[in-house]
C-alpha cells in the first residue's frame, strides 16, 4: 500500500469533481504525432434544437446563386430609374424568424410572398427605407430624394415599388428553377416588423443581405425565405454545376462546349423601348384602358435596345410578317452605358 500523502489539489478533485475547479491543470492532447495544449483547442457549440445546416459547399452555391440575382437586378434598375445604382450581396446566411425582424428597420418596407403549393410557406423582401424612396422619387420623375422621410409608405408609394418587389421575386424564382422549383406571388405589404408573421420565431429562414448604393443613399435590401421549402436543396446534392474537365485534351475540349451551350441557353430579357416624352399630370390621371396615348414621337425615331437591362443597341422599329420587329442600326459599349439617357 502507497504511503505517499495526497496533495491539496488532489483532496479538491476528490471533493469538488474535476469539472468544478476554477484554474485545472493544464492538459495535453496527442494529435497526428503532436502534443498540443488544451487551451490552444477550439470548442465550438452546438444547437440541436437549431442545428446549422448551411455547410461551406451549399454556401458557395448560395452565393453564386445570389450574387446572378443581385447582377441582374442591378441592371433592370438602371434601366429603370436611368441612374447609376451599385449592388452588392453581403452575405446568405441562416437565421431564425425572430432574428431577421429584429435586423429589420422601423418602419420597414417589406413584401410578403407566398410560396405556392407548399401548404401555405411564405417568405418575405424588404426594400429598404432608404432606397425605397429613392426608386419612389425616379419613378416619378425627381432625381432621387436628397431628404429621405421617416414615415410609412403611402399606398401609392407602395403599389410603385411592388413594381421592384415583383421583379426581384421573378429573379429569385429563375435562381432557384434548378435546384428547387418555386411559385412565388406577392400578397401583402407590412410597414411594421412587429407585425409581420410569415413565421415562428425560432423557425429557421435562409436571409440574403445585399447592399444597395444609389445616388446619396445607402440601404440593405432583405430576402427571407424559410427553410420548409429548401429541403429538397440542402438534403440533396445541392449543387447542379459544370466541372472543369481534366484528363485528355479532347475532355477538356468537350467540357468547354459543354459550358458554351449551357451559357447559350441562357435566357436573357431584351426590350425594344421608345424615347421618352411628357405629358400632363391632367392627362396621366384621366387615362383608361383603351384610350390612345399621342406621344408625339416621329415613325422613324431611333429605339433602344437593351440586354439584361442595359442599353446595348440603337435600332429602327418595323415589321417581320404581322410581328413587329426592330432592325438595330449599331451597337452600343457597356462601360458608356450605364448612366446615360441615349434614348432622349
Amino acid at each position: 500500500m502507497s504511503t505517499e500523502t495526497l496533495s491539496q489539489y488532489d483532496i479538491d478533485r476528490l471533493l469538488g469533481g474535476a469539472g468544478n475547479l476554477t484554474a485545472p491543470m493544464p492538459a495535453t492532447v496527442t494529435a497526428g504525432g503532436k502534443t498540443v495544449s488544451s487551451d490552444e483547442t477550439e470548442v465550438q457549440t452546438y444547437d440541436f434544437r437549431r442545428p446549422h445546416r448551411v455547410s461551406k459547399e451549399r454556401l458557395r452555391t448560395l452565393e453564386a446563386m445570389y450574387e446572378r440575382m443581385v447582377k441582374s437586378l442591378e441592371g433592370w434598375l438602371i434601366g429603370r430609374v436611368r441612374g447609376q445604382i451599385e449592388m452588392r450581396l453581403q452575405s446568405v446566411e441562416q437565421f431564425s424568424f425572430g432574428e431577421f425582424t429584429l435586423s429589420l428597420p422601423t418602419p420597414c418596407a417589406t413584401y410578403i410572398f407566398d410560396v405556392q403549393n407548399t401548404g401555405g410557406a411564405q417568405g418575405a423582401i424588404d426594400i429598404g427605407h432608404e432606397f425605397g424612396f429613392f426608386t419612389v422619387d425616379r419613378f416619378f420623375g425627381g432625381g432621387g430624394a436628397a431628404t429621405i422621410p421617416n414615415r410609412a409608405f403611402s399606398p401609392v408609394e407602395r403599389m410603385t415599388l411592388r413594381i421592384v418587389a415583383e421583379r426581384a421575386v421573378a429573379l429569385l424564382t429563375e435562381i432557384w428553377q434548378d435546384h428547387v422549383p418555386l411559385e412565388l406571388q406577392i400578397t401583402g405589404f407590412e410597414s411594421s416588423p412587429e407585425i409581420l408573421q410569415i413565421a415562428n420565431r425560432e423557425d429557421p429562414v435562409l436571409v440574403a443581405n445585399v447592399e444597395v448604393v444609389a445616388g446619396q443613399t445607402s440601404s440593405l435590401l432583405l430576402i427571407c425565405l424559410p427553410f420548409s421549402v429548401l429541403e429538397k436543396f440542402f438534403q440533396g446534392s445541392g449543387n447542379k454545376r459544370v466541372g472543369q474537365a481534366g484528363g485528355t485534351e479532347q475532355e477538356r475540349e468537350e467540357a468547354r462546349l459543354r459550358t458554351e451551350a449551357a451559357l447559350r441557353a441562357t435566357p436573357v430579357t431584351v426590350s425594344a423601348r421608345l424615347p421618352r416624352f411628357q405629358m400632363s399630370l391632367r392627362e396621366l390621371s384621366a387615362l383608361a384602358p383603351g384610350q390612345v396615348v399621342a406621344t408625339g414621337i416621329p415613325r422613324d425615331a431611333e429605339l433602344s435596345v437593351t440586354v439584361g437591362g442595359r442599353t446595348r443597341f440603337r435600332g429602327s422599329a418595323g415589321r417581320v410578317g404581322r410581328k413587329l420587329a426592330v432592325r438595330l442600326l449599331d451597337q452600343i459599349a457597356p462601360p458608356e452605358n450605364l448612366n446615360d439617357d441615349d434614348t432622349e
